[in-house]
């Protein structure tokens, strides 16, 4: 209802004052005056015609006092007598520039972030704050540093969203007076100390090898636990590790560059040691058996 009664006392006022001009001009036709008169109701009719955007809004004065806030469409403000602000409703982006902080485990950072907001009521907007535009960028900057501050590294490299949610919990409550809605947050970057990234690259080295290790060291139990197997079912068929050393050979044979080296494997060494000692034994029995004809 407010912003109708100045919308219409504002046309009411606008009207009367053009039509009073422009009657003096026609009285005066014939004066010097006519085309003085003719050219100020001319002026006031485009410094008074204001549009406002449909995602805008207006808020308006009249000697320096608060009337209404005003809607989109053609409006008429009086020159000297009234003024218009215009107040975008669109959701602004602010950058906040890089911070640096200590957090709370005395590690030195630098932080930037990026600020959403919008305007939800013009008339708070303008007559709360000077600059609320600059006003949300230094508050989201003291909670930012106030939030990192009581954190650790580590917490902030693996919680960035939650620490970012939280800020723009503490700057939407503290701008709300000022009728700004806060819709995000985002941390864009988070920077280290060149010593502190060489120490977590060191860090996360020695956990990948610490993996690949134990990787490797379980890939080398169960291949024990297959040749042990293989061992035994070898060990059960009479001949089977000869086939297995010929099928090796065969492996290998066609490169013609290829030297080939046989390993004999100890089954065969021990069953030509056994063959040498049953042949000495045979040998010795033979020559006891002689010498005892001989004596005979």
């Amino acid at each position: 209802m407010q912003t109708e009664a100045v919308k219409t006392s504002s046309s009411i006022a606008f009207w009367i004052l053009f039509l009073i001009i422009l009657a003096l001009a026609i009285l005066l036709y014939h004066s010097a005056l006519f085309w003085v008169l003719l050219i100020l109701d001319i002026y006031l009719l485009f410094t008074s015609l204001k549009f406002i955007y449909e995602y805008q809004r207006g808020v308006k004065f009249r000697f320096g006092k608060f009337v209404g806030v005003l809607n989109p469409g053609v409006r008429f403000v009086l020159p000297i007598i009234e003024k218009l602000t215009k107040v975008d409703l669109r959701v602004t982006t602010v950058d906040i520039p890089k911070q640096e902080v200590m957090t709370k485990d005395n590690v030195p950072v630098k932080v930037n972030a990026v600020v959403y907001f919008r305007v939800e009521n013009p008339e708070k907007a303008i007559l709360k704050v000077e600059d609320y535009r600059y006003a949300v960028t230094q508050y989201a900057q003291t909670a930012l540093r106030d939030v990192i501050g009581g954190i650790e590294l580590d917490e902030l490299l693996a919680n960035r969203d939650k620490i970012a949610h939280e800020i723009k919990e503490i700057v939407d409550k503290e701008t709300d007076e000022w009728g700004i809605d806060v819709t995000a947050i985002k941390m864009q970057d988070v920077e280290l100390p060149e010593n502190m990234k060489r120490a977590m690259a060191r860090q996360a080295e020695a956990e990948r090898e610490k993996r690949a290790t134990i990787i490797k060291a379980g890939g080398e139990v169960v291949a024990a636990q297959q040749l042990v197997k293989a061992a035994t079912m070898l060990s059960k068929a009479p001949g089977s590790l000869h086939l297995r050393t010929l099928q090796t050979l065969n492996d290998i044979s066609p490169d013609p560059n290829t030297k080939i080296v046989i390993a004999i494997p100890i089954e065969v060494l021990e069953a030509i040691q056994n063959i040498k000692l049953s042949s000495a034994k045979h040998a010795k029995q033979s020559t006891s058996l002689k010498q005892n004809k001989k004596s005979k």
